[in-house]
């Protein structure tokens, strides 16, 4: 355990963050705003993306004890939601423009539910319970804060990204990021599934 687990985790977490849909969804939102406004709403999404996703990653084993859920459980209901966001993202069916009248979008629903989301949740929550010992626990939490701060950059220099991949760019994007999270969502669906089957 080390770099290579480092790097999948970080992989992982990135995409299941979807940035390209989050990219979207924010250009959308702020296309009314000045380029300093976005910049700081987008400093203020990462910064509620950052503490939502520690929270329910550090204390979400207390949640399994509390409603005495199994992993197992966790991982099929949490990667049937994520196989879901994914259909959306690829399907395209995403509904932003409706809500770009607030002003105060950082929080909602940028952050939640567009980035931190069902998916994304059930998600951590398993990485969490999973973590065995306090070095894999360290090495997903750092993966975890070099992901939400590389989605934070990308949301931070918006405006250069637009221009850099164009509109067609940010239609392809989001759905080719959907189609590496519902592979994702299929692996946790299939773990949980293994493990239910194997006393069997």
């Amino acid at each position: 355990m080390g770099l290579q687990t480092f790097i999948n985790f970080y992989l992982k977490i990135f995409f299941i963050l979807t940035p390209f849909f989050v990219l979207s969804a924010f250009l959308s939102l702020t296309r009314e705003f000045q380029d300093s406004e976005k910049k700081r709403i987008a400093i203020k999404v990462t910064t509620a993306v950052m503490i939502s996703s520690f929270v329910i990653y550090l204390f979400g084993k207390y949640i399994f004890q509390l409603f005495g859920i199994t992993l197992d459980a966790f991982r099929i209901g949490a990667g049937t939601i994520l196989f879901l966001s994914a259909l959306s993202m690829i399907s395209g069916s995403t509904d932003t423009a409706s809500q770009g009248g607030n002003r105060d979008i950082a929080v909602v629903p940028l952050a939640l539910p567009m980035t931190v989301g069902p998916g994304v949740i059930g998600v951590l929550l398993v990485m969490g319970a999973e973590a065995g010992s306090l070095i894999e626990k360290l090495i997903i939490g750092a993966a975890l804060f070099l992901a939400v701060v590389t989605v934070g950059i990308i949301l931070y220099l918006s405006t250069g990204v637009k221009r850099l991949i164009g509109e067609q760019g940010l239609v392809i994007l989001p759905k080719i990021t959907g189609l590496f999270v519902s592979a994702i969502a299929a692996q946790i669906i299939f773990t949980g599934i293994l493990n239910f089957l194997k006393p069997i």
